[in-house]
Order: C-alpha cells, then sequence, then structure tokens
C-alpha cells in the first residue's frame, strides 16, 4: 500500500515543461503556427523550393492537425519545443533544399509496384 500511494504522489507532482495548463499550451502551438505562417513566404523565396506559398501553408496546416488528438501538455510542449527549433532552422537557413522537401514526401501517393500500374504510368 505504502509503495502504492508513492506513486501516485509522484504521478501527481510530475512538473510540466513548459505550460502550466492546457490553455497556455494552446497560445504556444497558436504562436507557433503564426510564426510558421508568417515565415513561409520567405522560406519559399530563400530555398527557391518549387512549391507555391498556399501549398505550403496548406502542408503547415496539414503537420499541425497531425497532432490535434494530443492531450498531454508535456507532449505538446515538447512538439512546440520541436516546431520552434525547426523554424528557426529554416529561417537561419540551417537547412538545405531536400530537407524542405522532405515534407511533402509522407503524403506523395506510392509508386506502383506492378507491371501494368508501372505500364500505365509511364514508368520503367
Amino acid at each position: 500500500m505504502a509503495s502504492r500511494e508513492a506513486v501516485r504522489r509522484t504521478v501527481q507532482s510530475v512538473r510540466p515543461i513548459l505550460s502550466v495548463d492546457r490553455e497556455e499550451a494552446r497560445k504556444r502551438v497558436l504562436n507557433l503556427y503564426k510564426a510558421w505562417y508568417r515565415q513561409i513566404p520567405y522560406i519559399v523565396m530563400d530555398y527557391d523550393i518549387p512549391k507555391s506559398v498556399e501549398q505550403c501553408r496548406e502542408k503547415l496546416r496539414e503537420e499541425f492537425l497531425k497532432h490535434n488528438n494530443v492531450t498531454d501538455i508535456r507532449v505538446i510542449d515538447m512538439l512546440v519545443i520541436k516546431g520552434q527549433m525547426e523554424l528557426k532552422e529554416s529561417v537561419e537557413i540551417w537547412k538545405q533544399k531536400g530537407h524542405i522537401m522532405r515534407y511533402w514526401k509522407e503524403s506523395q501517393e506510392p509508386k506502383p509496384t506492378d507491371f501494368l500500374s508501372k505500364f500505365l504510368s509511364g514508368q520503367n
């Protein structure tokens, strides 16, 4: 019984990373989204990627909506920290064009594997 009570106290006293409550975490996520949204035209221009600003903003929205079911505040804070690091790396041009284009790789349709599908799509 004593160990169960110790575990309960430990679980209750987990320290937050950045945010104290869900509202503060939500504000941090929205601020990160706005920062990315504002920087997209400059990122498109600096990296000369073959995507329009609208396509990049749609991809940004898709990336944020991918994590909309996360409820743990600590996980949300970690995702925000990673997003801030990605933004800084993109803005400071520490990335290469391939790193930016990797965001679109996941959402591309898979290449055909059987002979007839390859033939119809014009691949070898």
